[in-house]
């Protein structure tokens, strides 16, 4: 196709380079945005009749025509050209070759440049309301994985070194609260990203009288953009976006980290079902957590494509520049990434199974009592410091003896500190020490149930 021969080769006196077309072509990977052009253009469509742009049997007739380009596209019948460059032209040399002049009105009073701002926000929209129901997916799972698990006992970490007992579901609560926040920031996101960019053009606006809340109506957009420069160069819900993305496989990747550890036999604390896992070419004995590897792998690349989101933006000048062009893998990208490893840990929650005596033989084993044993003493009169002081030392001998404090015998502890009793034992036992911390957020069982009955109650 020559340079004058395009849709927009007016100007041009000699045809685009087979390699510059190659090199410049978009439509390989937007093609995935015909819905959203579609849609965009017959809203555009019906609003320019609406205000004696179009008349009625054109708007009609380009309605009807996308219509049954989305159907060819849908069955597989549709032929992409990389000489058409992209998914908006693709689409509208078919539209104009299969019903004649009113193809070529079509364009009339936009630019393809708040043409694809729109596209792309409506994509991200409609990611977005996919995406949620998925999150909630995971999150009712983490809910019943914790009701199920309420009373079963773990040691937690810092430092990746045991500390105190928790639950373990209080653990997988934890795990939610990341993911509810990722929800949120998906919801605030569709907010500020949902107004319409159509009507801005090139970047000036346009000659004719369009009604752009017509459009947003139609397109289901809360309003319009406010400024048409800033409009068609804006790609911050795009980073936006992304930032939620690599937020949201973070807290997977540390979940998946998790599971790992949990997996192998130094722990024991969990067992992911065979299809989850895989085996190893050379050793029979090996069973591989590979969907959580892969989670913790894929993470990486996400985080990746919104730092070459920033980098593409951040030395463009106003307005709209073919660097942009360069927008849509990264984001695609994440969405793919994204939504592949939700559904996946939407799928895996549910089947996994606690290995509950070595999750309570782990927190018998850390000195994860210690702290309680502290607190009695301070309940007696002893400066917390100088509580904190007697502990150690009593952990110290229980370390030489090979046991846990909680094995030691009345005459043994009594030797560290003359305050002690024997209710001591129901203090510095795993369950005591669970049960004793029953406050709204805490890890007693109770506490933990309350949080799940409170989380059934409210709305998403």
């Amino acid at each position: 196709m020559s340079g004058n021969q395009k849709l927009w080769g007016g100007r041009f006196a000699e045809s685009t380079s087979a390699l510059v077309e190659k090199f410049s072509e978009s439509v390989s990977f937007d093609a995935r945005l015909y819905r959203q052009d579609i849609a965009g253009s017959q809203a555009h469509a019906r609003m320019l009749a609406k205000v004696g742009v179009l008349s009625e049997t054109d708007a009609q007739a380009i309605v009807q025509g996308l219509d049954a380009i989305r159907d060819s596209i849908e069955s597989g019948r549709f032929e992409w050209s990389e000489q058409l460059e992209d998914v908006h032209m693709n689409i509208e040399a078919r539209l104009t070759e299969a019903i004649g002049e009113a193809g070529k009105r079509l364009h009339t009073g936009r630019s393809r440049n708040d043409q694809v701002a729109t596209d792309l926000r409506l994509y991200v929209r409609d990611t977005i309301d996919a995406l949620l129901p998925l999150i909630d997916r995971v999150t009712e799972g983490l809910l019943n994985l914790a009701e199920r698990e309420a009373d079963t006992v773990m040691p937690g970490f810092t430092h990746l070194q045991i500390a105190q007992p928790v639950s373990f579901g209080h653990h997988m609560l934890a795990w939610r609260e990341q993911m509810l926040r990722d929800r949120s920031r998906l919801v605030d996101c569709r907010k500020r990203l949902n107004l319409l960019p159509l009507g801005a053009a090139a970047l000036a606006g346009t000659v004719y009288p369009i009604d752009r809340h017509y459009v947003a109506e139609l397109l289901g957009f809360d309003g319009v953009t406010e400024n048409s420069l800033d409009t068609v160069s804006d790609r911050d819900f795009a980073i936006e976006f992304c930032s939620v993305a690599s937020l949201i496989m973070v807290h997977l990747s540390r979940w998946s980290e998790e599971l790992i550890l949990w997996a192998t036999p130094m722990f024991g604390f969990v067992n992911l079902p065979d299809r989850f896992c895989t085996g190893s070419s050379i050793m029979p004995q090996k069973k591989n957590p590979d969907v959580p590897e892969l989670v913790r792998g894929k993470t990486g690349r996400v985080i990746g494509n919104l730092q070459a989101l920033l980098v593409l933006m951040k030395g463009q000048p106003l307005a709209y520049n073919r660097d942009n062009q360069e927008d849509k893998p990264p984001l695609f990208d994440s969405v793919d990434t994204v939504r592949a490893c939700l559904q996946v840990y939407a799928e895996m929650i549910p089947a996994i199974e606690v290995r509950r005596e070595n999750c309570r033989a782990a927190a018998a084993k850390g000195y994860s009592t210690a702290t309680d044993l502290a607190d009695y003493l301070v309940r007696k009169g002893l400066p917390f410091r100088d509580a904190h002081h007697v502990v150690g030392s009593t952990v110290a001998y229980a370390q030489k003896k090979g046991c846990d404090i909680a094995e030691l015998d009345l005459a043994e502890l009594q030797a560290q500190s003359k305050l002690i009793e024997a209710d001591v034992y129901a203090c510095i036992s795993l369950e005591g020490s669970l049960a004793a911390r029953n406050h709204y957020g805490a890890t007693a069982p109770t506490q933990v149930r309350a949080a799940i009955a409170r989380a059934r109650q409210r709305p998403s």
